[in-house]
């Protein structure tokens, strides 16, 4: 049975193809996807205090993890992540003062230490940014009064405003790391061009290329078509604006 759409919360999301605004291809490989919806998720979580029912738990085309469809008391409907073991009619509410149970939204100074979390801001107030992919969680590891440590999945640990928001639970659909695309068609529909080997092409098009037969890159590291080195160069900028916030860097 095909699920219905909430127009309110979806609209066509638009293709380019991986083209700048000049037309030029700007990101390579991309194109000829299939025609999407774009569901309009409430990272904010905003509506404290009002009870939500979850209406239905979907597939959502344009990120991995799936989406549930919320219906507040006050009629109002938005999408949130469906979070593992949230299920259709079960009630979800956010706010500083309820239960963290799994589905709900609180201030992460609000949720006991060892809690699994996703959907977690960076900035109070400015939504869910870290933490939304399928099957992912991060783990509240200790409070020093308005500053909040976090494990990441990435396994770095960083100190968080206790006012940042973040929901309870692990993100469902952990399954989705262990599927297997299983034609090229596939790929097709998703908006991914083939792409080409560098050893498989000529030297002007690729420092990859070249050589009699089978003859390897050819260098100590692999480079990008441009020349950039593309294994074990550190791209991480050396003063960024969050390197105050990590404690523990990831293994």
């Amino acid at each position: 049975m095909k699920k219905a759409f909430v127009q309110s919360l979806i609209e066509i999301l638009p293709k380019n193809s991986g083209r700048d605004v000049f037309g030029h291809v700007s990101v390579r490989h991309q194109g000829g996807r299939h025609k999407r919806m774009y569901r309009h998720v409430d990272w904010k979580r905003d509506k404290d205090g009002v009870t939500a029912k979850v209406a239905e738990i979907s597939y959502d085309p344009n990120r991995s993890a799936d989406v549930a469809l919320l219906v507040y008391q006050d009629g109002d409907k938005r999408y949130i992540l469906a979070p593992l073991g949230l299920k259709v009619n079960d009630t979800v509410v956010s706010g500083a003062n309820i239960d963290a149970k799994v589905g709900n939204s609180l201030p992460l100074g609000s949720i006991p230490v060892g809690t699994l979390i996703h959907n977690l801001e960076i900035k109070p107030g400015r939504g869910g940014q870290m933490v939304r992919s399928a099957g992912n969680a991060a783990v509240v590891l200790a409070k020093d009064g308005e500053l909040i440590q976090v494990k990441l999945p990435s396994g770095e640990t960083r100190v968080f405003d206790a006012r940042c928001k973040a929901t309870v639970g692990q993100v469902g659909n952990e399954e989705w790391k262990n599927r297997v695309i299983g034609k090229a068609g596939r790929s097709r529909h998703m908006g991914r061009r083939p792409a080409v080997r560098g050893v498989a092409m000529n030297p002007r098009s690729h420092p990859h290329g070249g050589g009699e037969g089978k003859s390897g890159i050819g260098m100590k590291s692999p480079k990008s078509p441009w020349g950039k080195r593309t294994l074990g160069k550190k791209t991480r900028k050396l003063r960024k604006y969050s390197d105050r916030s990590i404690v523990g860097r990831r293994k």
